[in-house]
């Protein structure tokens, strides 16, 4: 909670010294619009991580438990996910990236958002130092995630919806898989059949780019409906 607050304040100042801004232009305080955006953001990212769990059990024919579910353990993830979503949101998608879009456009400055936000996967995955082919596969994915969310903060000029397909993802994920701190919330995988050779790699790429790509066309139609995302005045 500390260093979240710290990042707020480092955020406020910012925006108060290079932009001459309050921290309401990242959207982020409360108000019936931006709510919607996130309610929105969080349903279409469990739809979609839900289709893309969906999609693999019929491929890997897998079986699944269903787990005594622990309700205190749910919402303590609940609070853990929005907490550490919003973190990295105010920081890869927050103060810095509105400066940049208004110093450099919106097209470079998307950009470098999602370089930077793949780039940091491989040290919170811990995985510097691994095969040059997983760095590439996390950076990619992670990557064109960044960007999608990057870009909807950009459109809709509040964090809201981006921080709910953050959430959504983290959580409804953490309900199927093993996570730490929080994992198998809800299922736990029992067993599956393992692909080999191509078939793999066919598999594990569309896990990886079925959520952003969905979500990039999601929020396009979003738009287009100009249903609850009506860009905001700074």
């Amino acid at each position: 909670m500390l260093g979240l607050l710290v990042i707020m304040v480092v955020s406020w100042l910012l925006l108060h010294f290079i932009e001459k801004k309050n921290i309401d232009v990242l959207g982020i305080i409360p108000n019936v619009s931006r709510v919607s955006q996130f309610i929105i953001g969080f349903l279409i990212m469990t739809i979609i991580v839900l289709l893309n769990i969906y999609i693999e059990t019929i491929i890997l024919k897998a079986e699944w438990r269903l787990n005594a579910i622990e309700y205190t353990s749910v919402f303590n993830a609940f609070v853990y996910h929005l907490r550490s979503a919003l973190t990295e949101d105010l920081v890869f998608r927050g103060a810095i990236l509105y400066i940049l879009i208004r110093r450099i456009g919106a097209t470079k400055a998307i950009i470098i958002s999602a370089i930077v936000f793949g780039a940091y996967h491989w040290f919170s995955y811990g995985i510097i130092g691994e095969r040059i082919i997983l760095l590439a596969y996390v950076f990619l994915i992670t990557g064109l995630t960044g960007y999608v969310w990057a870009y909807s903060f950009h459109k809709t000029k509040s964090i809201m919806l981006p921080l709910g397909f953050h959430l959504g993802y983290n959580l409804i994920m953490s309900c199927f898989f093993e996570a730490q701190p929080y994992g198998e919330l809800i299922m736990s995988q029992m067993s599956k059949v393992d692909l080999i050779g191509w078939n793999d790699f066919y598999l594990t790429m569309f896990k990886g780019l079925f959520p952003p790509v969905v979500t990039l066309v999601c929020v396009k139609l979003l738009l287009k409906t100009r249903l609850y995302l009506q860009p905001e005045n700074d």
